[in-house]
């Protein structure tokens, strides 16, 4: 660290420094860019580093962030790759915490179930994410599968994908759920004749495909819920 970024960093109280509030108030009385600007640990020149963490968080907000890769984040003056690698692990990590399954494997009761398992992770995805919940005969989630990435727009997904997954871990029934960019739930006409095509499929080979949840901003729609299968 320069002198000037330790000169301007001791321009703040001791206890408001984000490391050192952090370890005297706790993690949950920090701002967003308090937070940040401890993934950053340093500023640049004339800029301490609280003020960088502001600006990015002005420029990205969190839903920008939580996509964003290093290389993407390393173009801001002042953030290297080093520090973009950091900030990016630090957000995957947190994400992981937050939709990691507990030791019990989780019931699916209600498509509310299914959205809750994967909100966190899919709601600010930038392009659409097909994924498939493989359920045993009691709902039971064995695993859940990242069956295609698509563009910013749709998914491309063929039932031989799909169903080799639930094949594979011998899977009594599926829910579908993918993402909408957007942050819009609504299906489309594509979405809508994907599902019927993906029942069909798995009617012939005795799985049942219970629900399609389309995932938005904090917000889903349940094609059972809606009628649609």
């Amino acid at each position: 660290m320069t002198v000037d970024k330790l000169l301007m960093m001791k321009e703040l109280p001791e206890t408001e420094r984000p490391r050192e509030k952090l370890l005297a108030k706790g993690t949950q009385n920090l701002s967003n860019a308090e937070l940040l600007a401890i993934l950053l640990r340093t500023g640049k020149q004339n800029m301490p580093v609280s003020r960088l963490a502001e600006q990015i968080l002005s420029k990205y907000e969190l839903k920008g962030l939580a996509s964003i890769t290093p290389q993407e984040l390393s173009k801001t003056a002042g953030v290297g790759l080093a520090k973009a690698v950091s900030v990016v692990a630090g957000i995957e990590l947190g994400r992981r915490v937050c939709h990691q399954e507990p030791g019990e494997r989780p019931v699916i009761k209600s498509p509310q179930d299914a959205a809750n398992l994967v909100m966190s992770e899919l709601r600010y995805q930038a392009k659409e994410h097909f994924m498939a919940l493989l359920l045993s005969t009691k709902n039971h989630v064995i695993a859940r599968v990242i069956v295609s990435v698509g563009s910013l727009s749709a998914s491309i997904v063929h039932p031989r994908e799909l169903f080799r997954e639930a094949i594979s871990y011998s899977a009594a029934a599926v829910i579908l759920i993918h993402n909408h960019p957007s942050g819009d739930p609504t299906p489309s006409q594509e979405d809508i004749l994907l599902t019927r095509q993906l029942v069909e499929a798995g009617n012939l080979l005795h799985i049942s495909v219970l629900d399609h949840v389309i995932i938005g901003d904090g917000k889903y729609v349940s094609f059972k819920e809606k009628g649609i299968i």
